[in-house]
């Protein structure tokens, strides 16, 4: 046998190899598969994707945003199968779908590894952009764009830049990037290089690159710094405005670094002599200095004694005599005023001024002018449950206790008689310029009843005057004198059935007898009842006695006649 007979294949082995060889050329519908250019008519290229499959794929899917594929006769690409034939016996093919599936694949190992990506952005849709992340499209957010909002976007368009994958959905076919967390990575870690660099108490210059109203922020060559507007100068400064503007170049001093947030405070004034030191040298207590007022809030006005240094009127110091007025009532922003140093506090860099104490107190000035005794006269500013307030000269107010109304009758009821404008007269008591007090008497002006009322005693028989009747009893009035008492009913007479005050009338004369006089506690009791006993005793020593067998009636009558005749005798003589 020869040796062609010998290795001659037999039918088993011819059908295996047919197999295997249609095996290698197997082709699967939705494979990525590699093809080769056998022809180029027009718009489209044939591409070969083996076992005797063929396809075409338009030119246009080899270009793209930012890339320009060659294509020629003879070149290998790489294509995705949607279908193995079509109506026309051929493949189905995208070059595009295959350039997808590539990025996609490359895509996700970078967002598991958090890896950025190139991409570019080609085309503004509602609420952002579109970019082509080599062959995928994904969406960027119009708030992602940028670390600050960006108005015209037109340079970005087309230029090759990092993206970071915020997320990726597959099945959707949905992918999500920025470009601001690149710029914020980026900006990060220039920050913290040139934070590193940089030093507290470190002289430096920058450029005012934004004015807020709480201060300004100064660009130290990539990283910025806040100059608060506390920091510019000494004195107040209202407005960062005042001290520095936009584009403005700056000399400045590092203050304090925070190396974890990056935050870097800067300061004008601490480049600059620190006005507080000396102090209290150049502002001894009790001086006089002249001010501007630079600023007035509800509790006082400050008042700028030399640049940079400002001292406060608490409103308590403002003024002697109005305490319920707001500050701006009494100075105004600008205007210069004298002070009085009150307190300088050089550790808590404070000063207290008063304005106030460059007048004269109000109420040493009337202690001067209206000594105690003196008489005064000023309208009623108020009434009170305690008694009338009295506008006096240099707007002082002096108060009429009820118990300084009326010597007589109660305050309370006599208090009713005033009413608020009234023009009064009274007496100065007391003046306390402490406490600012001015004590006032209107009953002083008429004299003490009690002082006036000459040797009256207790025992005494005096004349009265009713004054008024009522149910307990009478209103008196002690004849010759400004002293008035009242008579209890059970003291109109010795018998019971007398004593009835309706026995008596306005206007009547009548005698009775002093039971109690105290002049210290001002108090005198009257009794007609007591008169009657006293005489019906003195009766009956002169004219008998109670177990001599004459009566009462005799006895009294007796008397009574017997003073009578007296009477008649003296009138004769």
């Amino acid at each position: 046998m020869s040796a062609q007979t010998q290795y001659a294949p037999s039918r088993e082995d011819f059908a295996a190899l047919l197999e295997e060889s249609f095996r290698s050329n197997e082709v699967a519908e939705g494979a990525v598969v590699k093809g080769k250019v056998v022809a180029i008519e027009k718009d489209v290229a044939v591409i070969d994707i083996g076992a005797k499959t063929e396809g075409r794929v338009a030119l246009k899917e080899f270009n793209g945003p930012g890339r320009d594929e060659p294509i020629e006769v003879g070149a290998e690409v790489e294509v995705y199968v949607d279908r193995i034939e079509n109506a026309l016996g051929e493949a189905v093919i995208s070059r595009e779908k295959a350039r997808r599936e590539e990025s996609w694949i490359k895509l996700e190992k970078a967002f598991e590894a958090n890896e950025r990506v190139q991409g570019l952005i080609f085309n503004q849709v509602k609420g952002g952009y579109t970019v082509d992340l080599d062959g995928a499209v994904a969406f960027l957010p119009r708030s992602q764009v940028d670390i600050r909002p960006v108005r015209d976007i037109t340079p970005l368009m087309g230029v090759p830049q990092p993206f970071q994958i915020l997320k990726m959905d597959r099945r959707r076919g949905n992918i999500v990037v920025s470009r601001r967390t690149v710029l914020e990575e980026s900006r990060a870690e220039q920050r913290s290089e040139l934070v590193a660099n940089l030093e507290e108490g470190q002289v430096i210059e920058g450029v005012v690159k934004n004015i807020t109203e709480y201060g300004a922020f100064v660009d130290l060559g990539g990283i910025d710094g806040l100059l608060h507007v506390t920091d510019m100068a000494w004195r107040r400064v209202n407005h960062p405005s005042e001290v520095v503007q936009i584009g403005q170049n700056v000399q400045v001093k590092i203050i304090k670094i925070n190396h974890e947030t990056h935050r870097i405070s800067l300061g004008i004034k601490q480049l600059l002599a620190d006005p507080w030191e000396g102090i209290e040298a150049r502002y001894p207590v009790d001086a006089r200095f002249t001010g501007r007022v630079t600023n007035i809030t509800d509790y006082g006005a400050f008042v700028e004694l030399e640049p940079g240094i400002e001292g406060l009127i608490h409103v308590s110091e403002m003024s002697w005599t109005k305490k319920n007025v707001h500050p701006g009532k009494i100075v105004s922003t600008s205007q210069e005023v004298d002070v009085v140093i009150l307190e300088v506090d050089p550790v808590k860099r404070r000063i207290s001024l008063g304005l106030k104490q460059t007048l004269q107190n109000p109420w040493e000035a009337f202690a001067e002018k209206h000594p105690v005794g003196s008489e005064v006269e000023g309208e009623v500013k108020n009434k009170t449950e305690f008694g009338l307030f009295i506008g006096l000269e240099g707007d002082v107010d002096g108060m009429v206790h009820l118990s300084d109304l009326d010597w007589n009758r109660p305050g309370e009821q006599v208090i009713d008689e005033f009413k608020k404008g009234d023009m009064v007269r009274a007496q100065v008591l007391d003046v306390d310029v402490d406490k600012e007090r001015i004590s006032l008497g209107i009953k002083q002006l008429a004299g003490d009843p009690f002082a006036d009322a000459g040797e009256i005693r207790k025992g005494q028989v005096v004349t009265c005057e009713v004054v008024e009747v009522k149910d307990a009893g009478i209103d008196v009035k002690i004849v010759d004198t400004d002293l008035s008492a009242f008579i209890r009913r059970a003291e109109l007479a010795r018998d019971r059935a007398d004593q009835r005050p309706e026995r008596f009338s306005a206007g009547d004369k009548i005698d009775a007898r002093v039971t109690q006089f105290d002049r210290k506690a001002r108090r005198v009791t009257l009794s007609i009842k007591a008169l009657e006993v006293a005489e019906e005793k003195e009766a009956i020593a002169q004219f008998g006695s109670t177990d001599s067998g004459a009566s009462l009636g005799d006895i009294l009558g007796a008397a009574l006649k017997k003073q009578t005749q007296s009477g008649e005798e003296e009138e004769n003589k």
